[in-house]
């Protein structure tokens, strides 16, 4: 976030509605200057409303707070006569407006508490409700809550493709903690609630993109960390120029984080010179032959929790059921299948070949990198100069004309970013590196490259369901998967 931008910020959600506090404040004889102090401002409408005191506890408890929050402010705009639905919302919704607005106003006047049984007495025909209104509130109420919590909270996810097993499996229903790497405000705000980025049934926008947000991300647990399970946006969706929050959501391991030098040898992830720890559940492609012309028992192979994807003629398996299978007597030269090191991968081919610009500097390098044999590759951090060269251009050239959103020109030999002639490039965001845990399934980074800071989504957390299909229409609960916690 530049200085323009936090400068925006600050004037709309910090002095805008202070100021607005400071006049109602003012309007109820309590002193200005209350309205000014975080908690204590919040303890100040709870008693102008003529809520017990003890709300301010309830207002300090992390997500039942942000409900309370909401009841807070409808009731003391309703002791300020604003009794009307849309006031209400618009409250809650646009305060940095709102609150000014009437605070300034001279025909706003102070009415008293309105939890006060005087109070509704006074204005009990104003605050009638009809049945219908009262379903109204509450729906709005509902789906307000609702996407509050799945915006700034928690979000249900589903895994629909193979790429993480066997740590997740298809048909797992995930939690995803927002709170964890700090909740990301939404940078396409004008959407329609609980669609991601299409309408059910109309396969239009769910969202309006003729107002987008800068990115900013307010504060959190903990950084993204090497090993965790991350939720994103897809960095290569191209689907109608989708803004950030709205592309495909991703979800992968954290192999790779700011500033580290990331390489992959014979599929073992090394990070700065070390060996990564494997995931509990990697798998990947294994070829063996039998000393009989007779196959394996496939319940053997389903014990063991072995797969042949269609039109795939290596079994994927974990390392621990290739141990396993190892030890029949039946079974011989049993082997991962991997892409030998200095083989350029040409039928599918990885980052940064696959995804090379039309903007040409230089001639363009053979890395020789595959699948199993990768890099070595710098992940950009915040604040990290790289020197651009016919060997790095390729690789960060999408980080700073896409992500980081410059104007990117060379001209023969020479580069200019924004204009401006330049031999190197400062980065303005963090990035990672996400793999998947079945390797030879896994459309990742080693494919598309870094993940942007601005298309994290959150943490994975535990398993709340899972859904075992199996070819059939009905398919089966896993029992022994629900509530697991995601490592």
């Amino acid at each position: 976030m530049n200085v323009v931008e936090f400068l925006l910020a600050f004037i709309l959600f910090i002095i805008l509605p202070y100021a607005g506090l400071w006049k109602l404040f003012e309007k109820a004889d309590r002193g200005g200057w209350e309205a000014i102090i975080p908690i204590y401002n919040a303890y100040v409408m709870i008693k102008l409303s003529g809520r017990p005191w003890w709300w301010i506890i309830l207002f300090l408890i992390p997500g039942i707070g942000l409900l309370v929050a909401i009841g807070i402010t409808v009731d003391f705009v309703k002791s300020y006569g604003k009794f009307g639905l849309s006031q209400q919302v618009a409250a809650v919704i646009l305060p940095f407006i709102y609150l000014p607005k009437w605070g300034f106003d001279k025909e706003t006047k102070y009415l008293g508490p309105s939890a006060s049984p005087s109070f509704k007495e006074k204005h009990k025909k104003t605050l009638k409700k009809t049945t219908s209104r009262e379903w109204t509130e509450a729906i709005i109420f509902a789906v307000l809550a609702a996407t509050i919590i799945r915006t700034f909270f928690v979000e249900a996810y589903t895994i629909p493709t193979p790429s993480m097993e066997r740590s997740l499996l298809v048909g797992d229903f995930l939690f995803v903690s927002k709170v964890n790497y700090g909740p990301r405000v939404p940078m396409t705000p004008i959407s329609f609630p609980f669609a991601h980025n299409e309408m059910p049934l109309f396969n239009t926008k769910s969202y309006w993109d003729g107002w987008e947000l800068p990115y900013y991300r307010l504060p959190g647990l903990s950084p993204v960390k090497k090993g965790d399970v991350v939720v994103f946006n897809y960095p290569q969706d191209t689907v109608d120029n989708r803004p950030a929050d709205k592309r495909e959501n991703y979800i992968k391991r954290c192999q790779g984080a700011p500033g580290d030098t990331l390489s992959v040898v014979n599929a073992q992830v090394y990070v700065n010179g070390k060996a990564a720890p494997n995931p509990p559940g990697e798998q990947t492609e294994y070829t063996y032959s039998t000393t009989s012309s007779e196959s394996i028992n496939p319940e053997v192979l389903s014990e063991l929790h072995i797969t042949n994807y269609e039109g795939d003629p290596y079994p994927t398996m974990t390392a621990e059921a290739a141990n396993t299978l190892k030890g029949y007597s039946n079974v011989k030269n049993l082997q991962p299948v991997l892409d030998a090191k200095g083989q350029t991968q040409i039928e599918d081919p990885v980052f940064p070949t696959k995804y090379y610009q039309p903007v040409k500097f230089g001639k363009m390098p053979d890395y020789h990198w595959n699948r199993d044999n990768y890099g070595p590759i710098i992940i950009p951090k915040k604040g990290w100069t790289v020197k651009l060269d016919s060997a790095t251009f390729p690789i960060y050239e999408r980080c700073i004309a896409e992500y980081e959103h410059n104007k990117l020109e060379v001209n023969g030999n020479d580069i200019f970013i924004n204009g401006v002639k330049t031999t190197t490039y400062t980065f303005k965001m963090n990035y990672y590196w996400m793999m998947g845990d079945n390797r030879h399934d896994s459309e990742d980074s080693r494919y598309w490259g870094f993940v942007p800071e601005d298309h994290i989504v959150g943490k994975a957390l535990f398993i709340w369901m899972s859904w075992d299909t199996d070819g059939s229409f009905f398919g089966k609960i896993r029992w022994s998967r629900l509530f697991n916690i995601i490592h």
